[in-house]
């Protein structure tokens, strides 16, 4: 089971009589990355949540090509991977051990040792996931998240934590996976990266959409948010 993009049609959130989303339209398509750009508080995680399969909507419709999202989580998990600000890492695990357990899960073999050094942690593969820095957990938690060859990528602010080489390394991930068709979304408050990596960008504050552009033509609007911040 595969898809060339993602709907969300008019999806709302709701926790408590608190509304985190309201309305929410957007279209992810393969081979393209999106940033989703806006303050604390905007929704852009329980978006994430959303797409991920892990939180349903309370209203409104999401649709990874012809399925929904109902089925999604039912048989598509495989085919979404999720970078969050939880790592799903077990400390007293090795690198090496997190990963065949998470090829476990997923019934898929022998991508522990590529995905490690991809990431750069070949030689801390054999070490307790406990001794790693912050950085060192980043980067294993994309290679989690990726051992099933996700279809769907999902990056919650995956530049925290890392130094120069690691979000250089990050960034020329991205950059393959886009170019291999995968369909990417980028939560980052960082308008220049979003500017430099993605072909999209979606701008969300108090759980709508106020700006939506792509770079089939200049980042105008992304540009005038971004000078406004800066």
């Amino acid at each position: 089971m595969s898809f060339d993009k993602v709907t969300v049609r008019g999806v709302t959130k709701v926790f408590d009589r608190q509304r985190a989303l309201a309305g929410v339209n957007l279209e992810l398509r393969a081979g393209r990355m999106c940033a989703l750009l806006g303050p604390n508080g905007a929704g852009k995680s329980t978006l994430l949540g959303i797409l991920s399969t892990l939180t349903k909507p309370t209203s409104g419709e999401v649709r990874y090509g012809d399925f929904s999202h109902d089925v999604a989580a039912r048989k598509l998990r495989g085919a979404i991977g999720l970078v969050a600000h939880e790592s799903f890492l077990y400390a007293d695990l090795t690198a090496r051990e997190n990963l065949r357990f998470w090829e476990g899960l997923y019934g898929v073999k022998g991508r522990a040792q590529e995905l490690l050094a991809r990431v750069g942690l070949e030689h801390a593969a054999d070490r307790a996931v406990r001794t790693y820095s912050r950085g060192m957990q980043q980067r294993l938690a994309l290679a989690r998240a990726l051992v099933s060859n996700p279809r769907l990528v999902l990056l919650d602010e995956p530049f925290t934590g890392l130094d120069k080489s690691g979000v250089e390394a990050l960034r020329d991930i991205l950059r393959e996976l886009r170019r291999s068709g995968s369909i990417l979304l980028l939560v980052t408050h960082d308008f220049a990266a979003a500017r430099d990596l993605c072909d999209h960008a979606v701008v969300l504050r108090r759980g709508k959409i106020t700006l939506d552009e792509s770079r089939d033509q200049p980042f105008a609007a992304l540009d005038e948010v971004y000078s406004a911040h800066a």
